[in-house]
C-alpha cells in the first residue's frame, strides 16, 4: 500500500543553533516544505537582524538534505522572542520582512531557553496591539509556571488566566496555541473565532502520562507541556482527525543529546524529526482516519497562516519500519528519538 500527500509542513520545530543544524535542519527538511522555526536560542532571536542571519545558518544546511521522493525546497519561516522589553518598532520590522511570519510568547521560565520569557502577558500588550494591526501571528506556550499550579493543571489555568484575555482584548490577532495537551485547549480552540487554531504533537497524540510515568520513568517521553491523561489524549486525537482546519501539524520536534535526557534533570523534549511524518501516519491509521492525514498535514496550517499551499508530493509505503536506537547528534552519545527502537508500518518510499 502506498499512500501520497502534498508535501507536508512542520508548523513548530525546534532546530537549535551551531554544530546541532548539521543534524536537525536535514532531518526536517528532507519531508517538510517549510517549518516555523523557534526563537529560543541563547542568546534568543528577539530582532529581526538576529532571526535573518539564524536563517541563513539553516539554509547552509538544507541544501545538502536527503528529499527522498520528494523535489521540494525547504523553506524555513523565521519568529521572533517575544520580551516585556522589545519595542514596537521591532513589531514593525517583523511584519514588513519577506522571512519573519510570526512572533513567539514563552512564559519565563516556562520550558527549554525561556528564562527571558514574559512574567505577565499583559506586560506585552503593546506589542500584541502592534501585532493585532499588523496581522502578525501570535504563538503561544500556553502554561503558567507558578509553582502552586499542579504541573498537570498548567495549561488549563493559562487559558483561563491569560489566553482568553487575549484572544478578547485583541479579536482580531490570529493566534495558534502550540503543542495543545488537554481537552481543556481542544473545547478552547473548538469555541473560540477562526482566528484561533492549535498544533498537535506526535508525542501527545500517541502517548499519556502513564507511557512517562508507569513502570518507571521514561526521559525521552518527558516534555513540557507534559503528557497528560488518557481523557486528555483521546481529546487530542479526535482533534486531530476532525477534519476542523484549525486543527494542524505541528511537532515541537525538540533536540537534546542523549546524556542530557537520561539525566538526574533530565531536559524536557521530544526529538520526533527523523520519522515525524511516519508517525503521524501511524497515529491516524490506528485511528482509521488516513484520508484525514493530507489536510492536518499539508493544507490547513499553511491556510491559517495565509501561505500557498505546497505544489510537490510526498509519497509514503506502508512497510515494516524500526526507528532507530540512535540518531547522529553533537557529541559521541547522539540522540534517541521519538519511538526509538520501535516498529511503525510507513516509511518515506
Amino acid at each position: 500500500m502506498q499512500l501520497e500527500i502534498t508535501t507536508p509542513d512542520d508548523w513548530h520545530v525546534h532546530f537549535r543553533d551551531g554544530d546541532a543544524l548539521q543534524y536537525t535542519v536535514p532531518a526536517t527538511a528532507k519531508t517538510f516544505g517549510r517549518a516555523i522555526v523557534m526563537p529560543n536560542l541563547v542568546p534568543p532571536i528577539t530582532t529581526v537582524t538576529q532571526a535573518e542571519a539564524y536563517r541563513q545558518r539553516i539554509l547552509a544546511h538544507a541544501q545538502g538534505a536527503n528529499f527522498g521522493s520528494s523535489t521540494h525546497l525547504f523553506e524555513p519561516l523565521m519568529t521572533l522572542y517575544l520580551t516585556e522589553q522589545m519595542a514596537s518598532s521591532e513589531i514593525a520590522a517583523a511584519a514588513a520582512s519577506p522571512h519573519v511570519f510570526a512572533c513567539k510568547l514563552y512564559p519565563a521560565g516556562a520550558t527549554t531557553n525561556s528564562a527571558n520569557g514574559v512574567r505577565d502577558p499583559a506586560n506585552i500588550y503593546p506589542l500584541l496591539e502592534a501585532m493585532e494591526k499588523l496581522d502578525l501571528p501570535l504563538l503561544v506556550h500556553g502554561e503558567v509556571t507558578e509553582q502552586e499550579v499542579d504541573i498537570f493543571d498548567r495549561e488549563a489555568v493559562f487559558i483561563d488566566r491569560h489566553l482568553a484575555p487575549i484572544a478578547k482584548n485583541f479579536p482580531g490577532l490570529r493566534i495558534v496555541f502550540e503543542h495543545i495537551t488537554t481537552a481543556a485547549a481542544v473545547d478552547f480552540v473548538k469555541e473560540s473565532s477562526n482566528r484561533i487554531g492549535a498544533t498537535l504533537t506526535p508525542q501527545h497524540l500517541m502517548h499519556n502520562r502513564n507511557d512517562l510515568l508507569v513502570g518507571g520513568i521514561r526521559p525521552h517521553l518527558y516534555c513540557l507541556p507534559i503528557l497528560k491523561a488518557a481523557n486528555d489524549q483521546r481529546a487530542l486525537q479526535q482533534a486531530a482527525i476532525s477534519g476542523n482546519p484549525r486543527f494542524f501539524l505541528g511537532t515541537d520536534s525538540a533536540p537534546h543529546a542523549r546524556l542530557t535526557k537520561e539525566a538526574a534533570c533530565g531536559c524536557a523534549g521530544c526529538y520526533s524529526a527523523p520519522t515525524a511524518i511516519e508517525l503521524y501516519a501511524e497515529i491516524f491509521e490506528q485511528l482509521g482516519a488516513l484520508d484525514k492525514l493530507e489536510g492536518f498535514a499539508s493544507f490547513f496550517g499553511a491556510d491559517f497562516y495565509r501561505l500557498p499551499r505546497n505544489i510537490t508530493r510526498l509519497r509514503l509505503q506502508r512497510t515494516s519500519n524500526i526507528v532507530p536506537e540512535r540518531a547522529p547528534f553533537v557529541g559521541e552519545d547522539g540522540i534517541v528519538p521519538l519511538h526509538a527502537g520501535k516498529t511503525i508500518s510507513w516509511q518515506q518510499s
